[in-house]
């Protein structure tokens, strides 16, 4: 089982996504996501920019791919997703069905991102059929659902496996309404959240993060303990979303993990102490995003329940 580094969802200054891919360049990882996926306005790095790091990235040995946007709203969005699909030295991954038809239209291999909110075989045969040559499963879909999934043959299955869960995205941006600004005013106040912006309840319960455009859950999923099942499933790579902090730690972890050095259980505690918040793991057991369920008690029910 591979490991992949998905897209940076955060707006970071340049600096610090420069230095943060040069550590990268040294991490068991094996395919790493690069670019924009959530706002336009992020411009710290540019596609040029974003281009010359994938370059650096391949230079390591690691597959870079070029991520695209998931909403696009105006023609300026459009020039720069026609630049990612012409631009014929990386796979692009689509986060959006406009990019599934360039893609198709040059017959360029792709992967389909997780927005594509695809939970049918019938879905992803016809991706496999427009050059699809891996797909990755939308973090909702539960795990039950991904084994009974009839996967076409040569299509490579994706799970996202660590980070917040990006449960929305919106034309409005709702960091900068949380100033009272406009989006197109923003003062780029995302630069003061590496990780989000965190929401809670007025009991003061964490409800959600925001970031941006997006909205992202306020616990963080982690399937380091599910493993086992991922495995028997027949997921080919898990996605490690980028970390403000301990990134390399957490990689290195999971590596350990599934080169058979470390327990998942074992693995899971290290990991708790470097997340940004509470693990979860609900959404892989079809409950509730937010719950965190132990695997034992899955298989315990499932035994009594057993005729």
């Amino acid at each position: 089982m591979k490991l992949s580094l998905g897209p940076l969802l955060y707006y970071w200054p340049r600096q610090k996504v420069l230095d943060y891919y040069a550590e990268v360049a040294g991490w068991p990882v094996d395919s790493v996501y690069l670019g924009e996926t959530v706002c336009s306005r992020r411009h710290e790095l540019r596609l040029d920019d974003w281009l010359e790091v994938a370059g650096k990235i391949a230079a390591a040995g690691k597959e870079a791919i070029l991520s695209s946007q998931t909403l696009i709203e105006s023609e300026a969005e459009l020039k720069t997703l026609r630049r990612q699909v012409e631009q014929g030295l990386f796979m692009v991954e689509a986060n959006d069905m406009g990019a599934v038809r360039l893609l198709g239209q040059r017959a360029v291999p792709f992967v389909a991102g997780p927005t594509l909110n695809v939970f049918n075989a019938e879905t992803l045969g016809i991706l496999a059929e427009l050059g699809a040559r891996r797909w990755v499963m939308p973090p909702e879909m539960s795990g039950k659902a991904l084994a009974a999934l009839r996967v076409p043959q040569g299509l490579e299955t994706e799970v996202f496996a660590l980070g917040r869960v990006p449960l929305a995205y919106s034309a409005r941006c709702f960091t900068a309404r949380r100033f009272n600004l406009q989006k197109d005013a923003c003062e780029f106040r995302c630069l003061e959240f590496p990780q989000g912006l965190a929401l809670a309840t007025r009991e003061g319960e964490a409800f959600l993060t925001l970031n941006g455009t997006q909205t992202q859950s306020a616990r963080v999923y982690n399937l380091m303990l599910e493993l086992p099942a991922l495995r028997q499933a027949g997921v080919d790579i898990l996605r490690i979303s980028p970390q403000a902090e301990h990134g390399g730690e957490l990689m290195r972890l999971f590596r350990r993990c599934l080169d058979g050095e470390l327990a998942p259980q074992e693995a899971w505690e290290a990991a708790r102490a470097s997340l940004p918040g509470a693990p979860c793991n609900g959404f892989w057991y079809a409950q509730p995003g937010l719950d965190q369920v132990a695997p034992a008690l899955v298989a315990d029910a499932t035994n009594e329940s057993t005729p």
